[in-house]
Parts: C-alpha cells; structure tokens; sequence
C-alpha cells in the first residue's frame, strides 16, 4: 500500500483491526481511477452483522450502521492531515442479501437524502464489483447481471416517463418548483436506464448524465421558464432528450 498517503494507510488498519471488520476496499473515483487532484478517498469496511467502530470514534464523528438508512448504512467524514477521507459501513450480509436480488433483476430504490431519484439497492453490488479490496476477503461479481440490464432499462424508463408526466401536469399550473424536480428526476432515470442497458455500474449520482450520454440536459435546466405555456414547451423539450 505504499500509493497511499500515510493518513489514509493509518485509517486503513485502524478499520482492519476494529472487532468485527471482515474486510477493507477502496471505492469511489480511485477505485475507478477517474479520481482528479480534488478527489477524496473512498474506503468501505464491511463486517457481518455487527461492528465495533470505538476506535474509529478516535478520529471523528461515527454515524453508527442504520445510521444513514439500510444502503448507505453508516461511516464518518474525517480529515488525517489534510487527506480527505470518507469511511463507509457495509453489512456484509445486507450487501449480499441485495446482490442475490440485483442477479434476478430486482432492487428496490432508498430515498436517501442528497440523491434526486433515489439510490438503487444494486449500487451495493456495484461497490464490490468496481472496488479495490485491500484487507480481507469479499465477494467476486461476475460481470453485469443480464436480468438486471433489462429490468433496470424498463423501470428506469418506466420511473422517467412518470416523472416527466408529473412535470406536465404541475407546467400546467404553473409550478416552477415542481416541474424542474419532476424533470431532474425523470432525467437522472433517464441516465439509469441508459447505463443499465449499456451494463455499466453506477455508484451515484455524479456525473450520471455525462456518462449516460445526457449532458445536453445541462443547457436545458440552466434556464427553465417561469409562464405555464412556455414550462410545458420546456418540459417537451426535456423528453425529447431523455426519451429520443
């Protein structure tokens, strides 16, 4: 582990050594190596069903598991000399539990606070596949399941065309708030579908439209109307991109 900044290799065997880890990985843009000079380090420490993060409390403030709601679970932001580091929890049995559903095309989708459509419960087989392990062992994913890239393609677009009706109908009255949330929300479903059929795994939501081919989109919601004719124009305007 000699790549790593000595803060980050110090957090890395502080989490191997808490009672309960059976693993340590490395996810996020360094895990993908799309990480820029900006980019924090992602480390994810899994255990099975219980955890002991007393000495991780040492550095930080520690959201306990169920913390953060049943996919994103729980962790801390720290800061070890001026290294941004982000620790992760991850029940190994919830992990698995979701990856069995992911391979028979079934998730479910957490409203989690930060996300605009919701996370997918398969991003937690996404974590594994694109991770890094560096302690421990975890279990391998073998490739994209199919069932999940054409199930995950029908119901994101499923979920965008709702959205994007819901965006109409609020345009009518003129609900500004509201039809730009329907449509970030169809369009971030959009990139979903798009990606789900393409088999590429999405960890969240940054960067999602430029990944899915979207980034048009950008332009679109830089300057929505405000009048109820011109927001309905807009939200067509919107579908034409998403939906082709």
């Amino acid at each position: 582990m000699t790549e790593f900044p000595k803060p980050v290799r110090d957090i890395i065997d502080l989490l191997s050594g808490m009672p309960g880890a059976v693993a340590v990985a490395l996810g996020g843009s360094r895990a993908l190596g799309t990480n820029d000079a900006n980019s924090d380090w992602d480390l994810a420490v899994y255990y099975e069903r219980s955890i002991d993060t007393s000495a991780l409390s040492t550095r930080g403030t520690v959201h306990p598991p169920g913390a953060w709601g049943p996919i994103m679970n729980g962790g801390a932001w720290l800061r070890e000399e001026g290294v941004k580091i982000d620790v992760l929890l991850r029940d190994l049995v919830v992990v698995e539990r979701w990856c069995e559903k992911a391979r028979e095309g079934v998730y479910e989708l957490d409203a989690l606070l930060g996300y605009v459509a919701g996370a997918p419960t398969y991003s937690l087989m996404a974590e594994l596949a694109v991770g890094r392990v560096l302690v421990g062992k975890l279990p391998s994913v073998d490739g994209y399941p199919e069932a999940l890239a054409s199930k995950g393609r029908d119901r994101w677009m499923f979920d965008t065309r709702f959205s994007l009706e819901h965006a109409r109908m609020r345009a009518r009255r003129g609900e500004v708030v509201g039809v730009v949330a329907q449509a970030a929300r169809a369009a971030i479903a959009a990139a979903h579908s798009r990606l789900c059929d393409r088999r590429v795994w999405v960890l969240n939501e940054k960067g999602i439209l430029e990944r899915a081919g979207l980034a048009d989109l950008n332009a679109l919601f830089a300057r929505p109307p405000t009048d109820a004719p011109a927001l309905d124009a807009w939200v067509s305007a919107v579908e034409a991109v998403c939906v082709g």
